[in-house]
């Protein structure tokens, strides 16, 4: 099989430290590889995706010497494919549309299907949601990192693939576009491991080719919790000056053990270090990685 692998980054804000590491993870297990690695940008909310993010970002990339094959993609470009897809799943009873609220169902855990048999609110937006109950159950798949996944359906819920306002859903998009750009090998976060149960289900309703998958451990803050955006994590340089002892420590924290002697070498250099040593069976299947100084 091709290698081809892909950062897909929301742009609502710069990347960080825990960004940076699945991106290093991603461009390093396909450089080893050999093969391909794409760049999507993810902008399909864009209330969420503030001006000048993602220019910022490819700067940032750039700065870590993180480059990509062929064009970015932005996901803003590509409603008439989600559309086809959606269209694809309601005509065989796959997606229904569904008007209830969230403070109707939030009891229930997980949304209960209530709108299978047709909307309980036509009056009201709609939101198109997945059958869960229709696609394979149990879901199952070998994660390369955290081994054997078992998924029970009835516990995801029927999920959301376009929301009430007509933006399209993360689920839907990213499984469209991983299967156009023929994907093989998805690497992120463990944050994102349970969102794989409902992209096994599309990608087999829509009769695409299923990807491996390798969740990488996230960093954490000195207060306990995931570096995030919304937790207005540092973010890091633009500058390759600025950028060398971050990636040895972000190759730190992938488990990868740089020699100490390269701390201060130069970007090329210890990324043509860690691709030659590039060690997926060294990272431990630790969701969670030991808090990081908050200058990080």
């Amino acid at each position: 099989m091709r290698y081809i692998g892909r950062f897909a980054p929301t742009p609502s804000g710069p990347l960080h430290l825990g960004s940076l590491v699945a991106a290093l993870g991603s461009w390093l297990d396909a450089r080893a590889a050999g093969g391909q690695w794409l760049l999507r940008i993810e902008d399909i909310d864009p209330p969420r995706c503030p001006p000048g993010a993602s220019d910022e970002i490819l700067r940032q990339l750039e700065a870590f010497g993180l480059t990509w094959d062929g064009d970015v993609r932005y996901q803003r470009t590509r409603g008439a494919a989600y559309q086809v897809a959606l269209d694809s799943l309601v005509e065989r009873g796959l997606a229904y549309a569904c008007g209830c609220s969230r403070r109707e169902w939030q009891s229930h855990g997980v949304y209960p299907g209530w709108c299978r048999q047709g909307s309980r609110h036509p009056e009201r937006p709609q939101a198109w949601r997945l059958r869960t109950d229709l696609g394979p159950d149990p879901v199952t798949w070998h994660d390369r990192v955290f081994g054997p996944q078992r998924f029970d359906p009835k516990t995801q819920g029927d999920v959301v693939i376009r929301r009430k306002d007509g933006l399209w859903a993360y689920q839907l998009a990213v499984v469209v576009d991983d299967a156009d750009q023929q994907v093989s090998d998805i690497v992120r976060g463990f944050d994102l491991l349970d969102n794989t149960p409902w992209q096994r289900q599309l990608q087999s309703m829509l009769g695409y080719a299923e990807p491996r998958y390798l969740h990488l451990p996230l960093v954490m803050g000195e207060d306990g919790q995931k570096l995030s955006k919304q937790n207005l994590a540092a973010p890091i340089p633009t500058r390759p000056e600025d950028a060398r002892p971050l990636l040895h420590q972000a190759l730190h924290l992938l488990d990868q053990q740089p020699p100490l002697a390269l701390r201060d070498a130069s970007i090329d250099t210890q990324l043509e270090h860690a691709v030659h040593h590039w060690t997926p069976a060294a990272i431990a299947d630790n969701p969670r990685r030991d808090p990081v100084p908050p200058a990080f």
